[in-house]
């Protein structure tokens, strides 16, 4: 996020460079610097003349280089996008005789997912040098709820960690659909306010009571009742809650609490580190490692696994998610 907003600010200082090559596995700040560079370096006026859009199923590297060599009529800079760039990586490395020379008056933005250059090669050197290189990483499930809290912060909002955990567990790791629900959140929520699992329930529609957290926390707490009841909810919305998503989640956890049984440090600090969790949630792993011996969490962590072979078809042909559920309690309560 930190060389984003240098990248946007050495645009509004007006230093642009000129070429910009956004690559790797997480699309969303590639889109959003190549979002950027669209609607401010050009005024609207401009940008009928000045401003390309190119698309890399239905172009050429050769074609791009014509274009970006073109100057600019009566504005200061023209503007080439290439989307969707990843489809041009056989021929990119055409591209080094114009990085090493490109048009100072094109800014020449390559937007290039899911994949990056060989930085042995010389276009990733050229462009280091004459442009930016901007690889955009695929964040940790365990650093997405910190990227959910500080993006809501630097829009003067706060968040509950039992709501960031929601987000994540039902939306997964796409910052893009995570963005998305978030600007849902602020357009409706005043500034200041905090973001709090009744929010989340009535505006994204995730239920704050009947979620895998819940289940989690109930199964720590070997509340048999309530764990019963997420289950039942859970079988009744099979698409909502795939069974996948909530073995995967448990099976994170009881890794985890085995990790805690072996740790000699068991102060909050240091859970909270070599877990990897938030500190808000420690609590939860010390009322499971009372519930859940060592030598049992072994056998539950096996269960698991089994049970998702089962639910992929291995040992068990069309077994119903309901009766995967039910079968999931009983192995590990």
């Amino acid at each position: 996020m930190d060389k984003v907003k240098e990248i946007v600010s050495e645009i509004n200082n007006g230093n642009p460079k000129p070429i910009y090559f956004l690559m790797g596995e997480e699309p969303y700040y590639i889109d959003r610097i190549s979002q950027f560079i669209a609607e401010n370096v050009l005024t609207e006026d401009e940008k009928g003349f000045n401003q390309m859009v190119l698309y890399g199923k239905d172009t050429s590297v050769d074609e791009v280089v014509a274009n970006a060599k073109r100057f600019p009529m009566m504005a200061q800079y023209q503007v080439v996008i290439v989307k969707e760039a990843q489809h041009l990586s056989r021929t990119i490395e055409n591209l080094v005789p114009y990085a090493e020379n490109p048009q100072p008056t094109t800014i020449l933005v390559l937007c290039y997912k899911y994949k990056k250059l060989d930085k042995r090669k010389k276009l990733y050197k050229t462009i280091k040098k004459s442009g930016e290189l901007f690889e955009s990483k695929k964040l940790y499930d365990n650093q997405v709820a910190d990227w959910i809290r500080r993006t809501l912060a630097s829009k003067k909002y706060k968040i509950s960690p039992k709501s960031c955990i929601m987000l994540v567990e039902f939306l997964g790791t796409d910052l893009s659909k995570i963005s998305n629900e978030l600007d849902k959140l602020t357009l409706i929520v005043p500034p200041t306010t905090e973001i709090t699992p009744e929010l989340i329930e009535e505006h994204i529609g995730i239920s704050k009571d009947f979620n895998n957290f819940e289940l989690k926390k109930a199964i720590g707490e070997r509340n048999v009742k309530k764990a019963s009841r997420i289950i039942d909810y859970f079988a009744q919305n099979p698409k909502d809650n795939p069974f996948v998503v909530t073995v995967t989640l448990l099976n994170t956890f009881f890794t985890q609490l085995l990790q805690y049984h072996g740790l000699k440090d068991h102060s909050p600090g240091n859970v909270a580190k070599v877990l990897g969790v938030n500190p808000y949630f420690v609590n939860e792993y010390v009322v499971a490692a009372r519930n859940y011996p060592m030598k049992r969490v072994s056998g539950i962590i096996s269960n698991l696994r089994t049970l998702d072979l089962k639910s992929k078809g291995v040992g068990a042909s069309n077994m119903a998610q309901a009766d995967l559920l039910k079968e999931l309690l009983s192995e590990i309560i």
